[in-house]
């Protein structure tokens, strides 16, 4: 029987699972631009982004003379996906699921595009278990004199 969350965690659920999703899509969008990153580098191309240096937006590598955009997107993708898993780790302790879910929600990170997807899943999944939640613990008032 799987476990349910407990009930002093159930009002911490929609802050972690908000915290989730931001991250999710930031890190998604983060993957995205690290793919056409390591495109421009490691293909025949051999380009790097710049930005405010000589020689336009593109430049071949080891000649960039503005800010090196292409190392500061590895770096805020790094960074990032560990406040995603950090994001992760918390909805997945406050709902207390299998390990398997806390590692196919970080395999979000690091396979483009899944991040968007594992995201819709298990928003979904959290807000359903939350509303069932919340409702087996709200005291109903039929039959309550007025």
């Amino acid at each position: 029987m799987p476990l349910k969350p407990r009930q002093r965690d159930i009002p911490k659920i929609p802050g972690a699972v908000k915290f989730y999703k931001i991250s999710a899509y930031v890190t998604g969008v983060m993957l995205l631009l690290l793919i056409f990153e390591m495109v421009f580098k490691y293909t025949p191309l051999q380009l790097e982004m710049q930005l405010g240096g000589q020689g336009g937006f593109l430049v071949p590598v080891d000649s960039t003379t503005g800010f090196n955009l292409s190392t500061a997107i590895l770096i805020a993708h790094g960074w990032l996906y560990v406040v995603y898993l950090f994001a992760d780790f918390r909805l997945w302790s406050l709902m207390r699921w299998p390990f398997s879910r806390f590692f196919l929600i970080a395999l979000g990170g690091v396979v483009p595009l899944l991040s968007f997807f594992v995201e819709s899943h298990m928003t979904k999944l959290a807000t359903r278990q939350y509303d069932a939640l919340t409702a087996e613990t709200t005291p109903t008032t039929e039959g309550a004199p007025a």
